[in-house]
């Protein structure tokens, strides 16, 4: 930004940004202001960019931060700004885009300033400077209005009421990017806020009628995923029939007063494809996220929480509850394409979870969609792809599982899918799969990466509970998918055997030697006995439930008859041993009886036979396997910090000093 500046490095010294944070008072009726908001140049979307503006403007910033008590030129700026949006919808109506053109600058210029105050003060001295009022000398008790709540009100009338047009984009992501930043105080406190001034305008007063307008806005954002208009379409374009004496007036304004230019990208880090294809949807998410993970008031529940609890199908012509006067209706199908297409982000997985855990009326209708893989298979990728993946996506993306088969339903019908050539799943070609299957392959696949990995006792538990669920209705299995079953269950027995070994030894080597500690084996010990529990628990579901629907998993159970002898007599295993050694027995008689050197078509048919002939009544029957996902005590200290790091880590319109960010640390976000 600068006066006839060639320059970013001249922006310091323009005459106008040195006046705007000088020591002389700017009345808001000053034709300067005219003059201040006329520049043209292609709107920052990246961090790197501003991250250049912002190292150019510091001195400029601080600058104000000093004087603007005593001048309130932020206050004058604010006031400028509110006034012109009071005719913002009417301007973008009639494609007045001078008007819209000096707004967005105006905001802009206040949410740069916002960013640079919110981070080096507390809110209530920030409270300070939006509270200043001119007093006459002599003159005591005047009340001074507070422009924070009317600014952020008119934000939220901004992004609710002025329709999404070319013109109007820029000035509608300006809007959604100063509100996160309004809300970025959390960034610089390392405790959860539980008070927050900010908090308690959004959440109270003038804003709170706004709050389901503004969620159902958010949501419309993403799911339209609308693109970033040309550069230059919000800047006066030459116009054929002419544009009057005004448009003159301002065009000269702009050429003569702002040299056009823009940032360039040195230093950007890679804009992911939804960031750069629509930053307004990409915003609005977490703008949406933020709002959503709001700390409640001690009187009031999160507003915006509840909308999002709330919300019902457009189809949906039941009453809504009178308890909840957040409530709103969506389209669930636009909405569900939207969540299926953009799984690669970790915000649009946090969504989906948080509409899945917290929205009974979402969770019901996806559960009832017939094309339910376009859904799973995104999630599975991102699973399969753990490696690539930070741990809190792939947390998530393992609960949306657990959460999806809670339900029997689902639990049945992906079975029911049968998908073609899997392109991403390397280990093997799969030319015809089940959803259900694939979905075994890639949570064991999950585990067995944890084992040797990260070792992360939740993750073990969650892909566990998720197979559980599913194992009474497993269905015609994949060989593979069987194989792989036996096969975590071998990978298991041997790494409880090691354990095991190492536990004697470390015990003989006690017993001649007193100086060193003895290492803890009895918990790992534990925790593996715990998981092979489960595993035999899993396998011993599908036999006792829908023994005859899987002749390959039997086949496999066979094949690998000598890994479950040792468990035979186990203390901790012998009771769900006894399911899995009668079919053994059942199974391994039967083919004995059929002779040596049989074919695999020959073994599977044999199975098939005896499956009808084993009388049910001979199978143990245990209680059923059923987890359900239940949220942490505290669920705010993991996901605040998670939907501020990716606000930090967005590649879009925003840009913070690590150095001053106080609420996790850079490795961890």
């Amino acid at each position: 930004m600068g006066a006839n500046s060639s320059s970013i490095s001249e922006l310091p010294e323009n005459e106008y940004l040195k006046k705007l944070s000088g020591a002389e008072p700017i009345s808001e009726n000053d034709p300067f202001w005219n003059q201040l908001l006329s520049f043209s140049f292609t709107t920052p979307t990246n961090s790197a960019d501003l991250k250049l503006l912002e190292e150019a403007t510091i001195s400029v910033c601080k600058s104000l931060v000093e004087k603007n008590p005593r001048t309130g030129n932020l206050g004058s700026l604010i006031k400028v700004f509110l006034s012109r949006t009071k005719e913002l919808k009417i301007s973008a109506e009639c494609q007045n885009h001078l008007f819209i053109w000096q707004a967005h600058n105006a905001l802009f210029i206040i949410c740069c300033l916002l960013k640079v105050f919110i981070s080096r003060m507390s809110e209530e001295e920030l409270q300070v400077h939006f509270t200043y009022e001119e007093k006459t000398p002599g003159s005591y008790g005047t009340e001074c209005e507070d422009l924070i709540e009317e600014l952020l009100c008119c934000l939220i009338q901004l992004i609710v009421e002025i329709p999404l047009l070319d013109i109007t984009y820029s000035i509608s992501l300006e809007a959604v990017t100063t509100l996160i930043v309004f809300l970025s105080c959390q960034l610089f406190h390392k405790e959860i806020l539980r008070e927050s001034i900010i908090h308690k305008y959004l959440m109270h007063g003038r804003c709170l009628p706004y709050t389901s307008r503004l969620v159902k806005t958010l949501l419309y954002n993403f799911i339209r995923q609308e693109r970033s208009p040309p550069p230059g379409t919000h800047v006066f374009q030459q116009q054929t029939d002419g544009g009057g004496l005004l448009y003159g007036i301002a065009s000269g304004v702009a050429t003569g007063l702002w040299t056009v230019f823009t940032l360039g990208g040195v230093g950007s880090k890679a804009t992911s494809q939804l960031e750069q294809c629509s930053p307004l949807a990409n915003q609005s998410l977490l703008l949406l996220l933020v709002l959503a993970n709001l700390t409640d008031a001690a009187d009031t529940p999160n507003p915006y929480r509840q909308a999002i609890m709330s919300f019902k199908n457009t189809q949906d012509s039941t009453a809504f509850s009178s308890s909840n006067p957040h409530a709103f209706q969506i389209n669930f199908n636009s909405l569900y394409t939207a969540l299926c297409e953009q799984q690669k982000s970790d915000q649009a997985t946090l969504l989906l979870y948080m509409l899945l855990h917290q929205n009974g009326n979402v969770r019901t209708y996806v559960l009832a969609r017939t094309d339910i893989e376009n859904l799973v298979l995104p999630i599975l990728e991102i699973l399969y792809h753990v490696e690539e993946r930070n741990s809190h996506h792939v947390y998530m993306a393992l609960i949306i599982l657990l959460i999806l088969t809670e339900d029997d339903g689902f639990n049945r019908s992906i079975h029911e899918v049968i998908l073609k050539n899997i392109t991403w799943y390397a280990e093997r070609v799969l030319t015809e799969i089940s959803l259900g299957s694939l979905l075994i392959l890639v949570v064991i696949r999950t585990i067995q990466y944890n084992m040797t990995r990260t070792r992360d006792k939740y993750l073990h538990t969650n892909c566990l509970a998720a197979l559980a669920n599913m194992s009474a209705q497993f269905r015609s299995l994949h060989q593979y998918a069987a194989q792989r079953i036996i096969s975590l269950f071998s990978l298991l027995s041997k790494k409880h055997n090691k354990v095991l070994e190492q536990a004697t030894q470390s015990l003989r080597g006690s017993l001649s030697s007193n100086d060193s500690p003895l290492p803890d084996y009895a918990q790992d010990l534990n925790v593996i006995e715990e998981v092979i529990r489960m595993m035999l628990e899993i396998i011993n579901s599908c036999l006792t439930n829908s023994l005859h629907h899987n002749p390959n998993l039997v086949y496999a159970l066979l094949y690998k008859r000598d890994l479950f002898e040792q468990f035979r007599t186990h203390p901790s295993f012998q009771d769900i041993m006894q399911n899995i050694d009668l079919v053994i027995s059942f199974f391994s008689s039967r083919l004995e009886q059929a002779g040596a050197e049989l074919s695999v078509e020959r073994v599977l048919e044999i199975i098939k036979q005896g499956a009808v002939a084993l009388p049910k009544d001979r199978l143990r029957k245990f209680p059923e396997l059923k987890f359900k996902y239940v949220e942490e005590e505290q669920p705010e200290e993991f996901f605040i910090p998670y939907v501020w790091s990716l606000v930090y880590n967005s590649a879009v319109a925003l840009y913070w000093n690590p150095r001053d960010i106080q609420l996790f640390t850079m490795d961890s976000g």
